[in-house]
């Protein structure tokens, strides 16, 4: 049987960072977030070439190792066939190891990437096995759901298949990220957490989350209440002391605020006036500082989702 064809163009690709559990929704919910990593992908004759800029320039692999070159087989092997040769160029400025969805963008960006540079792959590989590789590439559903579909997801497994509905946030949720310079790594975070917790702590958690879905969606005056959790992060609060810290004080100035992930990146879900307060906040003029091993960037909120985009856009 022949295998497929592909595209002599490259193919462009944007996607977006998350930020996952949002507090009670652990292992469950995704935001996507406005800041991206940028993907060209090009088939050529022969070989493996990978081009990094930006965060993991150092470090990553520049081979079949790397993270984002292992999704491109993956999705080609479900496509039908892998091309003659590949040119992959990578502008990284998603955060690596800080619980913004880095190894989840990289993954996505990888499969929507192969998908577009296949010809008919849109028919071969639909939005659902899109999701379903990408999950079986993390291992979980949460972060990749937000990073494909962009806004605020809910997702989960049904009899191994991984799923997810999309929401839309109310408009004026302004997300804020504080980034610590050190990594904490997911394994490690996973690795605090208990197998078994009380009763009590699954109800609270089980109400919460429900509460979010309606304050970050329609009622964000509720997004205080709706972000308590009791499931993971104080669990994880040994291995992101200053973030558990800094989470504390955001929440006693009445900011809801989070762990993102697996940390150690604190995410705080604010208005236009909240951001501005919060971000004074970072500096130190409230009193409270988020220090020196933290930067403050407010973002927008993503609406679209790994996009295919223009080249010379």
């Amino acid at each position: 049987m022949a295998g497929p064809a592909f595209r002599a163009a490259a193919v462009r690709v944007r996607v977006p960072a998350t930020s996952a559990n949002l507090g009670p929704g652990f292992d469950a919910f995704g935001l996507a977030l406005g800041l991206y990593d940028d993907v060209v992908v090009r088939v050529a004759d022969a070989g493996l070439s990978v081009d990094i800029a930006g965060e993991g320039a150092e470090t990553l692999p520049r081979d079949e190792r790397h993270l984002l070159v292992r999704s491109l087989r993956a999705a080609f092997d479900r496509l039908g066939g892998q091309p003659r040769g590949l040119e992959v160029v990578c502008a990284n400025r998603i955060p690596h190891g800080r619980g913004l969805g880095s190894s989840s963008a990289a993954i996505c960006a990888g499969i929507v990437a192969a998908r577009a540079v296949t010809i008919g792959g849109a028919s071969a590989l639909d939005d659902d096995a899109l999701l379903a590789l990408a999950s079986e590439l993390e291992g979980h559903p949460d972060n990749v759901a937000a990073c494909l579909r962009g806004n605020f997801t809910v997702a989960w497994t049904e009899d191994g298949t991984a799923r997810t509905i999309t929401l839309d946030p109310a408009d004026r949720v302004v997300p804020v990220v504080f980034v610590p310079s050190t990594e904490v790594l997911t394994e490690t975070a996973r690795g605090l957490l208990p197998k078994t917790v009380p009763l009590a702590d699954a109800a609270v958690n089980a109400g919460r989350a429900a509460l979010l879905v309606e304050a970050l969606t329609r009622r964000p005056e509720l997004l205080l209440t709706a972000t308590e959790d009791r499931l993971h992060q104080d669990y994880r609060a040994s291995a992101m002391p200053d973030s558990a810290a800094l989470v504390a004080a955001l929440r006693t100035e009445g900011v809801p605020a989070v762990i993102s992930g697996a940390g150690p990146t604190v995410l705080a879900l604010t208005d236009e006036a909240g951001a501005e307060k919060v971000l004074e906040f970072a500096s130190g003029d409230h009193g409270q500082s988020a220090g020196p091993h933290f930067a403050a960037h407010r973002l927008e909120l993503d609406r679209t989702g790994a996009t295919v985009l223009p080249l010379d856009m």
